[in-house]
């Protein structure tokens, strides 16, 4: 693999979601995979048809499955469908995957609305790593993004000193990762702010159950690589615990990737989230024993990124901002989630590589 991307990490990398998903399913073809295509029901930013795109390698009773899945949170695909370009080309791993018996899921855009209009959440403005709830039931209330709302996502752009000076004073009261807690944590009461968790499942979120039905529930041990970007220094792949506080899941999640950070001890860059995606996981695929990782790419410096969230959320408050604040807003939340250089391609590249082969060898062990 290493051949592949000294020979040109670009080449795996897109400038749209449309040029994205072209090149998915060109290496699919190439790689000899069928493709399941899971419409939106929206068109694209340029009129192109948006879906969740599937291809699956090794035989669907395996026993073993692994998933890797891009664009959770929308234009942070950009990332995740390179990797999956460059692990699609990769004959290598197919090979070492089917001498091993396990079954390779590509999951290409879990959320393509966003990853086309470059934003991180869903048509329904909602955050899918906090969508994965029981709607049934009291939706978690945070307080913490209560007191916020209004300095974090203003009425005007950009914010005020007083609205700056809000968010510090919490900062100051609560240290730092309060805030980042509060703040992203997930919420439910302001459809129109940042993080929000929605008050039903969204149409990603009921795909993907689709799709764990119909490939995850005859397979005795199931890992995933969801790809993510935003935190942590730049080029840096944090390996993020997913799953419930389970103490074998996170041993298995060392033995197999190594250095492996978590919520539950306050190594990792996030925040404790609520409503997330391993949820279906559990839900779906009862049956099996369930590994995962979120590997979070560094961007930018936090404060730069939800600074991006935040002026995005605004500019879609605003439908009618000038052309120049919009293409500039635009410009910002893309850079956010994705760093437009060789050398941070190369070494998202090589992490993702990685972390694949050492979840084929894992799911073995």
């Amino acid at each position: 693999m290493n051949s592949l991307i000294d020979s040109g990490a670009s080449r795996f990398f897109a400038q749209s979601y449309a040029e994205a998903r072209s090149k998915f399913l060109a290496a699919a073809e190439a790689a000899g995979l069928p493709v399941g295509t899971h419409p939106h029901p929206l068109p694209g930013r340029d009129g192109e048809l948006m879906a969740m795109d599937v291809a699956r390698f090794g035989p669907q009773d395996s026993d073993k499955l692994l998933i890797i899945s891009s664009a959770c949170h929308g234009v942070e695909g950009y990332c995740g469908s390179g990797v999956q370009g460059a692990l699609l080309a990769d004959a290598g791993l197919h090979a070492a995957a089917g001498a091993a018996g396990v079954a390779l899921l590509y999951i290409h855009a879990l959320n393509p609305y966003g990853f086309s209009w470059l934003r991180r959440t869903t048509h329904e403005n909602v955050d899918l790593n906090r969508n994965f709830h029981d709607f049934s039931q009291p939706l978690p209330h945070n307080a913490g993004y209560a007191a916020l709302a209004e300095a974090l996502v203003p009425e005007h752009w950009p914010p005020t000193p007083e609205n700056e000076a809000v968010l510090a004073a919490y900062a100051a009261t609560h240290g730092p990762m309060a805030l980042q807690t509060a703040t992203s944590a997930g919420q439910h009461e302001f459809a129109q702010g940042l993080f929000y968790g929605g008050r039903g499942p969204t149409w990603s979120q009921q795909t993907l159950r689709q799709v764990l039905q119909e490939h995850a529930t005859r397979c005795a041990r199931l890992g995933w690589i969801d790809l993510h970007t935003g935190l942590g220094p730049s080029g840096h792949g944090e390996r993020i615990f997913a799953g419930r506080q389970d103490a074998a899941a996170q041993a298995r999640a060392k033995a197999w990737w190594g250095q492996v950070t978590s919520v539950y001890d306050g190594s990792s860059t996030s925040a404790p989230l609520t409503g997330v995606m391993s949820t279906a996981a559990y839900e779906e695929c009862a049956q099996a024993e369930f590994t995962a990782i979120a590997l979070e790419y560094g961007t930018l410096p936090l404060p730069q990124m939800i600074g991006a969230l935040r002026a995005d959320q605004w500019l879609q408050n605003h439908p009618a901002a000038d052309g120049e604040t919009h293409a500039s807003i635009k410009r910002q939340i893309r850079d956010a989630f994705y760093v437009d250089t060789d050398d941070w391609k190369a070494q998202i590249l090589a992490q993702g590589v990685e972390a694949t082969y050492e979840a084929v060898s894992g799911l073995c062990d």
